[in-house]
């Protein structure tokens, strides 16, 4: 371990991030991946039935897919295309992890026409927001994403928005799918790993720091917490309970 490396109790490494001078690079996107992944989508989600297109895109062209409530699954998902049309920087054990797409899940009853008003409605627009601020981030900071990540909102984590508390994103495995849908192989070289986006609070995320990701999601399971996003769900890790 180097000196100046931040480490958490746990022995994971702590990354900090500063704002790269990068030109404006238009990207191009991947036809090939972006058809296998609305197939994808369509095969173990369901329907398509809006696109959020960019209209200009720079690295990667993040597109946000929405599949509408069903009798099956009453809520809405988004899944991104675009983040895995370039490899992310991994170390030499996570080349399997190195293509990714994200996902989240919003309540039936989320405000999606509100969703496209976002120059006014931050409140309705933030998990998306997120969505693309994340597939982005590992392109625009030569770094990646996987299971397990956490990302905080600002340093200290400050609330998503006036609606929630929750502040900072972990990624994990999509659990409301069958396991069928975690992955998508491309080619031999290339196969896309699918993220949920869990949005969780700052005590949760220093509990993770402290005691390790495996200890957070048992906490997760006995409260049934999943990517289904509740912006006033139960905080697992909330010190006033004694819980931490």
């Amino acid at each position: 371990m180097s000196d100046d490396a931040e480490y958490t109790e746990s022995g994971v490494r702590i990354h900090r991030y500063e704002a790269k001078e990068k030109s404006f690079r238009i990207a191009e996107g991947d036809a090939e991946a972006l058809e296998a992944i609305e197939n994808h989508i369509k095969k173990h989600i369901g329907k398509i039935e809006t696109v959020m297109h960019e209209l200009a895109s720079d690295l990667v062209h993040i597109d946000v897919h929405v599949v509408e409530p069903t009798a099956e699954r009453n809520f809405y998902t988004l899944i991104t295309s675009g983040m895995s049309d370039l490899p992310m920087t991994v170390h030499d054990r996570a080349v399997e992890f190195r293509f990714a797409e994200l996902l989240v899940c919003l309540p039936a009853d989320w405000d999606m026409p509100k969703v496209y008003d976002i120059m006014t409605d931050e409140e309705h627009w933030w998990p998306i927001r997120w969505l693309k601020y994340l597939a982005r981030f590992p392109h625009e900071y030569d770094t990646w994403l996987g299971e397990g990540h956490t990302i905080p909102n600002d340093d200290p984590p400050e609330p998503f928005a006036g609606n929630t508390q929750l502040c900072c994103a972990l990624l994990t495995p999509p659990l409301l799918f069958g396991d069928e849908f975690r992955s998508l192989k491309i080619s031999n070289s290339k196969t896309i790993n699918f993220y949920a986006l869990l949005p969780i609070y700052k005590e949760e995320m220093e509990f993770k720091l402290k005691r390790g990701g495996e200890k957070l999601y048992e906490r997760f399971d006995q409260e049934g917490v999943n990517e289904l996003l509740d912006i006033n769900r139960k905080n697992v890790c909330d010190k006033r309970f004694g819980i931490f």
